[in-house]
C-alpha cells in the first residue's frame, strides 16, 4: 500500500512539474476562452439571446458587435460591451458576434450580420428598429458614442455622465461612469 501510494504521489509530482500553469493575458492574441467572461466577467453575453433577423422583424433597436476571442482589441473592448448590456438592459438586442462564421461567407442581405461586417475587430454597428444604420465604428470606440446611437435609435435618453475603464486585476476590467 505505501508503494502505491508512493507511486502515486511521484506521478502528481510529475504532472505538476511537466504540465506549465494556464496562462491569461489581455495583452496579447492568444486564444483564451470567452473574452466576455474573462476579461468583463459577464458569460451571459455570448451566445446572444436573439438573432439579427428577429429583432428587425420585432423592429428593435440592435447592436452588433463584431470581435474575435483571440484579439487584444477585442479582449480590451470586452468590458465596455458588457457596460452596454448594463445601461440598456433590455431596451436594445445586444449581438456580440465572433467574426469566425462570417469569414468568406456569402452576404445574404439586410438581415444577415455578414451584411454590416466591414473585415475590422472590434466593429460596432447600431440598428435602429426600421433598419438604419446609425453607428459603424471600428476599433475602441467611446462608450458615450455608442450611448448616443442607442439613444437616438431607441428615442431613450443616454446615460447621464461619462465612462471609463478602470483595471482592477491583471485580466479584469470594470467600467465606471462618473
Amino acid at each position: 500500500m505505501a508503494r502505491l501510494l508512493q507511486a502515486l504521489l511521484s506521478v502528481c509530482l510529475a504532472f505538476l512539474l511537466i504540465v506549465p500553469p494556464a496562462q491569461a493575458g489581455r495583452d496579447d492574441d492568444a486564444y483564451d476562452g470567452n473574452i466576455f467572461a474573462l476579461y468583463a466577467g459577464n458569460g451571459s453575453l455570448v451566445p446572444p439571446a436573439t438573432s439579427l433577423d428577429d429583432a428587425l422583424a420585432a423592429g428593435r433597436t440592435s447592436v452588433l458587435v463584431f470581435y474575435l476571442d483571440d484579439s487584444r482589441t477585442s479582449k480590451a473592448f470586452a468590458p465596455s460591451v458588457s457596460e452596454l448590456q448594463r445601461l440598456w438592459t433590455r431596451n436594445i438586442d445586444l449581438m456580440p458576434l465572433t467574426t469566425d462564421a462570417l469569414q468568406d461567407r456569402v452576404d445574404q442581405g439586410p438581415t444577415d450580420p455578414a451584411h454590416y461586417w466591414g473585415g475590422h475587430i472590434p466593429q460596432v454597428v447600431v440598428i435602429d428598429g426600421a433598419g438604419s444604420v446609425l453607428l459603424d465604428a471600428t476599433g475602441q470606440v467611446p462608450l458615450d458614442r455608442i450611448n448616443a446611437a442607442i439613444s437616438k435609435a431607441t428615442g431613450l435618453p443616454a446615460p447621464e455622465g461619462s465612462s471609463t475603464s478602470l483595471s482592477f486585476n491583471e485580466l479584469n476590467t470594470e467600467i465606471q461612469t462618473r
